[in-house]
Formats: C-alpha cells, structure tokens, sequence
C-alpha cells in the first residue's frame, strides 16, 4: 500500500496557486484513477483505491501547508506504514524552474516548510518525493507573495504540464519503482537545485 500526499493549503483563497501545486497534481491523480478524494480523517481529505494491483491512499492535508507533517504522520500511524517504503509527497518547489519535474527518493526539506514539518514528523528524510518546479521569486518580492500566488498567464501551460507530468510519474513510481521514474523524468533537462540534491 502507498500513501500519496499531495501538499498545499485548504480555503478557495488558495486553489491553483504556486503553493497548492501538489494539491492539483493529487487532483489529476484521483481524476485519471476514478478515486474521490473527499472522506474527512487524519486532518485531511484522502481516498483509497487501486493503481495496477496496488493499494493506494490519496491524501491532501487539511493542516496548512507548516503542519503538513501532522495528518501524515496520524496516516501512517494508522494504517501502519513504513513511510521508506510507502509515503510520496507531491509539492512544489521554488528551486526549480516552472515545469520542471524532479524526482528523488531522500533528501532534504530545501526550505520548503512544509517538507521540514513531514521530515519532523516522520523522523528521516528517506520516502519518495515529486517535486513540481514554481520558479524563484523575483527581484525583492516577499517569498510568501510568490508561493501563494498563481503562476503567470504565460507559464499556466507549463504548470499544467508538470502537474500532469506529476501524476503520470506517481503512477510510474507504484507501478514500476522510483528508480524507473528517476529515470525517465530526471534525465530530462536539469535545473540546479539550491538544496545540493542535484
């Protein structure tokens, strides 16, 4: 069984923003997996179905993006998972380019807050996370202006690629393994990450 977290923050103020990239990404997956996402529990919305043969949680916490880690935790708690072997989280990330797509299998939170409150909560940086690129703020602008604001109306297709991108590689990683996803998504086009996991 996988969980798969997509991140970002409830209320109609923040649907399709830079932050709640994860948030749509889960959207698509639930959409192409026929899995309604709309049961209250574990301080956030989730629904159980089927990729291939496998079990899969969808999960999108209810928390605020700072405390993301908290309805995770309670999930694998309760369904007894091992977040090495079961958890993916889906989140955007300002270190990479709008629309690039990056996979990795541990790391580190690279200043994404909500990231820092998963890694505190399940105790290690080892579980497979999709990050969905948003682009850097420019110039002096406040970086919480950037994230919760929504990509420019010439990056809109760009977004909406990687965030279909992103669903399509979660189905790769519960289908064929992260390493076959890495594979495929990661030896595109590289953009420098600030984190050093690249």
């Amino acid at each position: 069984m996988y969980l798969i977290a997509g991140l970002g923050n409830p209320g109609r103020e923040y649907e399709h923003t830079r932050h709640n990239s994860g948030f749509d990404a889960l959207d698509v997956l639930a959409d192409r997996l026929g899995i309604p996402v709309i049961k209250r529990a574990h301080k956030g919305l989730i629904g159980a179905g089927y990729l291939g043969g496998e079990k899969v949680l969808l999960l999108k916490p209810q928390t605020y993006m700072n405390r993301s880690g908290e309805s995770i935790r309670e999930c694998l708690d309760y369904y007894k998972l091992d977040p090495q072997q079961s958890l993916i989280v889906i989140y955007d990330d300002i270190d990479l380019e709008v629309g690039a797509l990056r996979i990795r299998k541990s790391g580190s939170a690279g200043g994404h807050n909500g990231m820092k409150d998963i890694i505190n909560h399940v105790g290690g940086q080892d579980f497979v996370r999709v990050r969905i690129g948003v682009g850097a703020k420019e110039g002096n602008r406040v970086l919480a202006d950037h994230v919760l604001s929504p990509v420019k109306p010439d990056e809109r297709e760009k977004m909406d690629e990687a965030i279909r991108a992103a669903a399509e590689a979660v189905e790769i990683i519960v289908s064929q393994g992260a390493d076959k996803a890495m594979n495929q998504v990661n030896r595109k086009k590289k953009t420098p990450a600030k984190d050093g996991e690249d």
